[in-house]
């Protein structure tokens, strides 16, 4: 990163629109130099320790890859998880430090100081606050210098970089655990390099959390000499206007926005000649929506499957696959791509063997970008990974005789809506604790614009009632935002297995039996 900013020292690195704030490559360096020795210096946080970042796009991107020079291991927290589940990840983790936006205060802090964690806000807090540090006051006061740090690259057992969490199949969530090698696999992979920035300098536009898949892109960027733009929020017309000011050469945006853009007419609306790269991910796309992608906005797509557990991308399906001139190509745009070099892909049974081309099985993935297990979760990380590091999916899939993957449905009880996981049982269980539901399952449907819709099929008690509306306001009390369910069906019974075991995947196969695949 420092051969980096040799090379680019006066180049705009990163631009956050909101604030209007830009920073070179030379003032990002010396910034996150300052932050490392804030947090050993001040804070004491040394190897070991942990801090963690709530935080939206702009200030995210101060505190991003760049920090992984530092000695202390961030937690990236996610903006739109809810203030319970952030608590149970800063206590799994024992955090120590929360970068957080000044607006979150006075919701956060009596439960972090009961903890003893110490806040930096952001922006300078509304009134004086034990424990509670202006980033701006802090900066100045703390070295720019190199913090001088070496590390073990591919050893997570030595240095871990970032933790992020995801959803566990009991519900519970899992601590993902980032090694160097795992993290800069995002910006070293020659495919992934190529396919989003095939020339020097680019500008990359992120309006989806950094914290999540769009993250993937910025060490790429970085690399290259590019400019990071960032929004807060996914505002389509406002992503067009920096498109267009800024001759922004890619864009990073999940299916549902992409079945948005569709629908509005922006090519005439606005300048988007300077888009070279519209990179998606994060849930499966229509295919069919796809092919009219294309044809309104050219052949200017790149496709990726990750997960929280391989990320950045395992596989890619490039711009030159994205092609409508026969029924070969159309059958391609239904594959998520070929695995990228360094990073292995098989089909496997249920004994672990690999298929042949065509046969369905579960999709195992290892490489440089592959985790090798949940921190302080012994038990998930025997049964989601195989002795030679392998990590196995959940996802069911088949490949053909090139080696692209093609995903057909889903082995773990997830939900992927907009580009999010949601997984069944944390639903279920929200759904449950309402007086009137005497049991529940909650499905992924098939939904054009949210690729999967959580429908929530739910049997009531005898005598007992209760409204779709009723139990939707009961779960938005108790569930993040895009965890409640859209959709509620009543059923007279659900299915069970012989010892009792709800079997959800009958009840979803309801919903899907029209759809040509089992996952959207």
């Amino acid at each position: 990163m420092k051969q980096t900013v040799r090379r680019y020292k006066d180049s705009l690195a990163l631009y956050n629109v909101e604030r209007d704030r830009r920073l070179t490559f030379g003032q990002l360096h010396e910034l996150t130099n300052r932050v490392c020795h804030i947090l050993e210096g001040k804070f004491g946080l040394k190897e070991g320790d942990r801090y963690a970042t709530l935080l939206e796009n702009d200030n995210m991107a101060l505190l991003h890859f760049w920090m992984t020079k530092g000695k202390a291991t961030a937690l990236w927290l996610g903006m739109r998880d809810s203030l319970q589940e952030h608590l149970h990840q800063i206590d799994w983790v024992g955090a120590r430090v929360v970068f957080i936006e000044e607006r979150l205060l006075e919701q956060y802090y009596d439960q972090l100081r009961s903890r003893g964690v110490v806040m930096v806000a952001m922006d300078k807090p509304w009134q004086s606050m034990e424990g509670v540090y202006d980033f701006w006051d802090l900066v100045p006061q703390a070295s720019s210098q190199d913090p001088g740090d070496e590390f073990i690259y591919e050893d997570v057992r030595k240095h871990m970089a970032i933790m992020r969490f995801t959803g566990g199949t009991t519900g519970q969530p899992k601590c993902t655990m980032y090694s160097i090698s795992n993290v800069f696999s995002a910006g070293l992979n020659p495919i992934h390099f190529i396919e989003l920035y095939p020339f020097e300098q680019p500008k990359a536009l992120l309006c989806t959390p950094i914290t999540h898949a769009s993250g993937a892109v910025m060490l790429p960027a970085y690399f290259k000499g590019g400019k990071v733009i960032t929004l807060n929020r996914v505002d389509i017309d406002l992503m067009c206007q920096t498109v267009a000011q800024d001759r922004t050469d890619l864009i990073y945006v999940v299916p549902t926005v992409l079945y948005r853009m569709l629908d509005m007419g922006l090519p005439e609306k606005y300048d988007l000649s300077s888009l070279r790269t519209i990179r998606y991910g994060a849930s499966p796309i229509s295919p069919a929506k796809l092919e009219e992608l294309l044809a309104q906005f050219g052949p200017v797509f790149v496709q990726g499957y990750a997960s929280t557990e391989c990320w950045p991308p395992a596989t890619i399906l490039g711009r030159g696959e994205h092609g409508l001139d026969n029924e070969e190509q159309r059958q391609i745009l239904k594959s998520v791509g070929s695995p990228v070099p360094g990073v292995e892909v098989m089909i496997c049974d249920d004994e672990g063997n690999e298929t042949p081309p065509h046969q369905e099985g579960e999709i195992w993935i290892r490489g440089g970008n592959t985790i090798a297990g949940y921190y302080n979760d012994p038990e998930q990380t025997q049964a989601n990974f195989t002795e030679n590091g392998f990590w196995k999916s959940g996802d069911i899939g088949y490949r053909d005789e090139a080696g692209r993957i093609y995903l057909v449905d889903r082995k773990k009880d997830m939900i992927i809506t907009g580009g999010f996981n949601v997984y069944a049982q944390e639903v279920e269980n929200a759904l449950n604790a309402h007086p009137a539901v005497q049991n529940s399952a909650v499905v992924g449907v098939p939904d054009e614009y949210w690729g999967e819709m959580v429908c929530g099929v739910v049997l009531l008690k005898e005598g007992a009632s209760a409204t779709s509306d009723e139990l939707i306001a009961f779960c938005k009390e108790n569930l993040t935002r895009y965890k409640v369910p859209k959709r509620i069906d009543f059923v007279e019974e659900l299915p069970l297995s012989a010892v009792g075991k709800l079997l959800r995947r009958k009840v979803r196969k309801q919903y899907w039996d029209d759809s040509q695949r089992n996952i959207h």
